[in-house]
């Protein structure tokens, strides 16, 4: 049996992705506080992935799990790690562009996308009710990105939907690879593939810093590599659809380090629209996990 197979406990699921959100926005605040400081993003983006692919090799030979590595689906870790690097940019683009709280919120559009990528791609059946959640997202985009949200610049509107876009189509190349892969084998060969190309183009990025600048870019890699690996845990004790709900506890962690650090409280058109966005990927969620026991259901077959 796959040493990476756990026994489900929805509890411990649930309070592992709570801990992976509130080290994704620690990550998301140590961003932008990085850039403020005068990292460029190239560096940001190497640093990130070294020491995770560092962290990620010391826990597998520390845990005597150095046999996931090993694989037969190379080009599929090529494909998924030129995807991911791209993603990375737009991520760290929108934190860097735009407000805490509008960057994560933006980030919650994921779902969104997934559903239309799901049809242009796949040519999947989608219902009124994911289709209607869609719509509902969408609608609190626009809310919160109406014209007398100042805060909001259109280069950071892009960038953030185009993170979202971008996370959704990742997400499908990692679904796939999950289907033979061990999920820390993922994390390695993306780190892997990644930081040798990072390497090479870090001296068109390079700056010299204060003590308390690398302080703070290293904690950007250390927070990024807990949050993925949590994330990874959260997946061995809980299903996606269960789960997710706790993703959007990154809103409160955002808004709390968007006043206590950068003295911004996010605008009232956010608290308007964010709700509507939630929603909508929480309608999605159930929707999924419904679909999924429909289909296991009919799998089964009469009892």
């Amino acid at each position: 049996m796959d040493g990476s197979i756990a026994r489900p406990r929805p509890f411990l699921a649930l309070g592992v992705r709570l801990l992976a959100a509130a080290a994704l926005a620690t990550m998301a605040m140590l961003v932008k506080l990085s850039s403020e400081r005068g990292v460029h993003l190239g560096e940001l983006l190497f640093w990130r992935q070294a020491i995770t692919l560092v962290l990620t090799a010391c826990l597998l030979g520390f845990t005597g799990r150095l046999a996931v590595i090993p694989t037969r689906r190379l080009g599929a870790h090529c494909r998924r790690a030129i995807s991911g690097i791209i993603t990375m940019c737009f991520v760290y683009g929108s934190v860097i562009l735009l407000p805490l709280a509008e960057a994560t919120v933006l980030s919650f559009t994921t779902p969104l996308f997934a559903v239309l990528l799901s049809v242009m791609l796949f040519g999947d059946k989608v219902g009124y009710y994911r289709w209607g959640a869609v719509l509902m997202g969408f609608a609190g985009v626009a809310i919160i990105v109406q014209p007398t949200n100042t805060m909001i610049a259109p280069a950071g509107l892009a960038v953030g939907l185009i993170a979202g876009a971008m996370v959704a189509w990742v997400s499908f190349q990692i679904q796939d690879l999950n289907t033979s892969e061990n999920p820390l084998g993922i994390v390695f060969w993306f780190t892997a593939l990644t930081t040798p190309i990072l390497a090479l183009l870090l001296p068109l990025f390079w700056a010299n810093h204060n003590l308390t600048t690398w302080l703070v870019v290293g904690a950007v890699g250390i927070s990024g590599a807990l949050a993925q690996l949590l994330l990874t845990a959260s997946l061995r004790f809980g299903s996606a659809a269960t789960i997710i709900v706790m993703d959007y506890t990154a809103l409160l962690w955002a808004t709390f380090y968007g006043w206590s650090v950068f003295g911004r409280l996010p605008p009232s058109a956010l608290l308007l629209g964010a709700p509507l966005i939630i929603a909508a990927g929480i309608l999605i969620a159930w929707r999924e996990r419904m679909l999924a026991l429909e289909r296991h259901s009919a799998a089964a077959g009469p009892v």
